[in-house]
C-alpha cells in the first residue's frame, strides 16, 4: 500500500507541483559513491521512509489535545485584528493602544488591507443581525480626492488552490476612504532609511528597503507573467538563486538586537504586511482556530515550549531554548555529525522509548546518563520532541500560511513570505527553530562523511516539522510532501537572512514610536512624577556634559560606557564613522588587551531611546545615518544580554 501511494504521488502530484514552479533544483552534487537518485528532488524515498518510521512509532503528536478547524468570518477577522494590534477598531474607541499610531504608518496597500478586514467584519456582523461596535466609516473617514489606480481583481483561483476572497478593496478617482495621516502619500514610509550600499536589485540580492507587498504590482494587477521575479525562474536553470544579505548603511538588525517591545510591534506590522503580500499574489490567507490544549505542566515530552522555558529559567536564567533540546543537539554534534545516515537511520525503538522514560524521570534531577545515548537514539528523541509539542513549532495558527508558501512560484517571493512568517513566530518557537536550523546546517556541511545532502536532510525533517492532522491528513500530506521539504531546504539555506529584520519594518517601528509618543499624555500622577524625575536627571547630566564639552557641534555624539574606566566620550561623526570604530576607540582608551580588561565581556554599541526602544548596532553601521534618523537617541556601549 505504501509503495502504491508513493508511486501515485511521485507520478502525479510531485511532477505537477514541481513543473508548475518551472524549476526542479537539486542540491549540491553527491559524492560519487552515493546513488545519484538519493539527492534528486525526483526521489521522495527518504520522506516516505521517515513517514513510515513515524507511523510505526505511533507518535504523530497529541491530536486529542488540539482542536483544529477553520474559523468563521467573525472569529477570523477578530483574531487577525487582535494579532495585528488593531482590536480597538472593533472593540473600543480609536486612540486606545497602538491602533491609531499604527494606522498612521501604513502604506496605501497595507491600509487598504486593514480596511478590507474591518469592512468584512462589519458586513459579517450585519448578516448576523448584530450591530458592530465601530463602523468601518468611523475608522477610515478622511476623504481623499487624489486619483488612484483601481486594483483589478486577481485570478479566480489562488496558487494554493483556494478561492481568494471576493471582498477585494477597490478605489476610485472620485473618493477613497483612507486611514488618518495616510492619504497624503502613496509610497511606503521608509524615506528616512538610507539605501543599501551599493543599491542593486539583482537575482542574488533581496531588498530590505521597500515593503515586499510594494514589489508585486504586476501580481496585484493580475499580470502574473509580467512579474520580474517570476520571470527570473528559467526552465533550464537547475539551481534556485541564493539570496545574499544586503548591507544597509543603518546596519543589519538581527531579531535578538531589538527590545521585546519593538519586536512586539514588528509582529503587528509583519502580519499586516504578510496579509497584504499574499493578497497581492492572489492567495487567501487562512488561519486555524487557536488550540485548546490539556498540555502537561511538567516533564519533557508533550510540554509547551513556554512551560519548558519557565522550568529551565528557574535553574538557568535567560534560557532561550529548552535545555533538553540543547542537550540533544549537543549530543548529536559531538557523536553524530560524521556518522553515515545521521537523522535518516532510526535508532532502536525500544531503546528510544526507554531513554524517553529516563529523561522524563531524571533530566531535571541531573541524574540522566548522556553517555548511554547513541547518536541514532538522540536523533530519534530529537524528532520525537518536535512531533509531540502540543503546540506545533511553526504554530497552529500560521500553519496555513506556511502551507500556502509552498505553492508560490517565485523563489524570491517564497523567501519573502517565509521572512514575514519568521517575524510572526512567538519568541520561544523562533529561538528553538533557529537552534534546529543551525544544527541542520552543520549536518549538511559534513555531507561527504554522513551522506546526508541538503535535500535528504530536508525530506527527513519535513514530516516532523509539518504535521498533518484531521480526517484529510493523508491526502494533505501526499499533496504537500515535496513542498514541505522544499520549504525546509529554504529555511536551512537562508536562515541568516530570515532572522534579520528588514529595515522597512524597523522604519515602521520608528514611525509607530514617534506617533505613539506624540499622542500619549501622562496617564497618572505616578507617571508624571516619574517623568519629572527623569527630566531632573537628564538636566543634571546635560550640565555635566556641557562642562566637559562646551561646543557640542552638529554631528557630535556622546557615547556612555558604564563598564569602562572612561565612562563617557564625545565623538565627532563623519560619513565613514562606523560602530566598530567607536568600539575600537573605547578599547584603545581603556587599554583593551591587558589582563584586567581581557576578562571583560565583549561590548557593543547600542542605540537607545528616541524613536526606538533599544537596538544593538551592527559593527558595520554608519553612525551618521543613524544620527540623522534618530537624533534624540542615547549611545551606550555595553554587553549583550544574549
Amino acid at each position: 500500500m505504501r509503495s502504491v501511494r508513493k508511486e501515485q504521488y511521485q507520478g502525479k502530484g510531485l511532477r505537477g507541483r514541481m513543473s508548475s514552479r518551472r524549476t526542479r533544483p537539486p542540491t549540491s552534487p553527491s559524492p560519487p559513491e552515493r546513488p545519484a537518485a538519493r539527492d534528486s528532488q525526483d526521489s521522495m524515498e527518504d520522506y516516505w521512509s521517515e513517514v513510515k518510521n513515524i507511523e510505526e512509532d505511533g507518535q504523530r503528536g497529541h491530536e486529542d489535545l488540539l482542536e483544529r478547524g477553520s474559523m468563521d468570518e467573525v472569529e477570523l477577522e477578530e483574531a487577525w485584528l487582535q494579532e495585528a494590534g488593531l482590536s480597538t477598531l472593533v472593540s473600543g474607541a480609536l486612540g486606545e493602544g497602538p491602533a491609531e499610531a499604527l494606522l498612521s504608518t501604513l502604506t496605501r496597500s497595507q491600509a487598504a488591507m486593514v480596511k478590507k478586514r474591518v469592512d468584512n467584519y462589519t458586513l459579517t456582523m450585519r448578516k448576523r443581525n448584530k450591530q458592530p461596535t465601530r463602523h468601518v466609516r468611523d475608522v477610515f473617514s478622511t476623504p481623499d480626492t487624489s486619483p488612484v489606480d483601481p486594483i483589478p481583481s486577481v485570478s479566480s483561483k489562488s496558487p494554493n488552490g483556494h478561492m481568494p476572497s471576493r471582498c477585494i478593496h477597490r478605489t476610485s478617482s472620485r473618493g477613497r476612504p483612507a486611514c488618518p495621516s495616510f492619504s497624503q502619500s502613496t509610497e511606503c514610509h521608509v524615506s528616512e532609511c538610507p539605501p543599501c550600499s551599493p543599491p542593486q536589485d539583482t537575482s542574488d540580492s533581496l531588498s530590505f528597503e521597500v515593503p515586499y507587498s510594494e514589489g508585486i504590482t504586476a501580481h496585484r494587477r493580475g499580470r502574473h507573467g509580467d512579474c520580474k521575479d517570476c520571470q527570473r525562474i528559467r526552465g533550464d536553470d537547475p539551481d534556485l538563486p541564493t539570496f545574499q544579505l544586503p548591507r544597509p548603511k543603518l546596519g543589519l538588525t538581527r531579531i535578538q538586537d531589538l527590545s521585546c517591545e519593538d519586536m512586539k510591534k514588528i509582529g503587528y506590522i509583519s502580519l499586516i504586511e504578510l496579509t497584504t503580500f499574499y493578497d497581492g499574489l492572489g492567495i487567501e490567507l487562512k488561519r486555524n482556530r487557536a488550540a485548546r490544549s490539556k498540555a502537561r505542566e511538567s516533564g519533557i515530552f508533550g510540554v509547551p515550549l513556554t512551560t519548558l522555558l519557565d522550568n529551565d529559567q528557574k535553574k538557568f536564567p535567560g534560557s532561550k531554548v529548552p535545555l533538553v533540546f540543547r542537550k540533544l543537539l549537543s549530543k548529536l554534534e559531538q557523536t553524530g555529525l560524521q556518522a553515515e545516515g545521521i537523522l535518516r537511520v532510526p535508532g532502536s525503538a525500544s531503546r528510544v522509548k526507554h531513554l524517553r522514560q529516563e529523561l522524563e524521570q531524571k533530566f531535571y534531577e541531573d541524574r540522566f546518563d548522556w553517555e548511554q545515548v547513541r547518536h541514532n537514539d538522540a536523533a530519534g528523541l530529537l524528532k520525537m520532541f518536535i512531533r509531540e509539542l502540543p503546540y506545533p513549532l511553526l504554530t497552529l495558527q500560521h500553519a496555513p500560511a506556511f502551507s500556502a508558501a509552498q505553492n508560490i512560484s517565485s523563489p524570491r517571493h517564497q523567501i519573502q513570505a517565509l521572512h514575514l512568517l519568521i517575524m510572526l513566530l512567538p519568541e520561544p518557537n523562533r529561538d528553538t527553530l533557529k537552534a534546529l536550523l543551525e544544527f541542520l546546517r552543520k549536518v549538511v556541511a559534513y555531507e561527504e562523511k554522513n551522506r546526508m545532502g541538503l535535500w535528504n536532510v530536508s525530506m527527513i525533517v519535513a514530516p516532523n516539522l509539518f504535521t498533518y492532522r484531521g480526517k484529510n491528513a493523508k491526502q494533505e500530506e501526499m499533496q504537500g510532501a515535496a513542498g514541505a521539504a522544499h520549504l525546509v531546504r529554504l529555511l536551512i539555506i537562508h536562515q541568516d537572512l530570515l532572522w534579520t529584520v528588514p529595515c522597512f519594518l524597523i522604519s515602521h517601528v520608528r514611525k509607530l514610536n514617534e506617533a505613539g509618543a506624540s499622542k500619549k499624555p501622562p496617564s497618572s500622577e505616578k507617571t508624571k512624577r516619574k517623568l519629572l524625575l527623569m527630566r531632573r536627571k537628564n538636566s543634571e547630566r546635560e550640565k555635566t556634559e556641557r562642562s566637559e564639552l562646551t561646543d557640542l557641534r552638529q554631528g557630535v555624539i556622546r557615547v556612555h560606557a558604564p563598564l569602562h574606566a572612561k565612562i563617557s566620550m564625545a565623538i565627532q561623526l563623519d560619513n565613514e564613522t562606523k560602530a566598530k570604530d567607536v568600539m575600537a576607540r573605547f578599547d584603545y582608551e581603556n587599554g583593551r588587551g591587558t589582563r584586567s580588561t581581557s576578562r571583560r565581556p565583549r561590548q557593543y554599541l547600542f542605540e537607545v531611546g528616541g524613536n526606538i526602544g533599544e537596538r544593538n548596532l551592527d559593527p558595520e553601521t554608519h553612525l551618521l545615518d543613524v544620527y540623522h534618523v534618530n537624533p534624540h537617541c542615547e549611545w551606550v556601549l555595553k554587553p549583550t544580554t544574549t
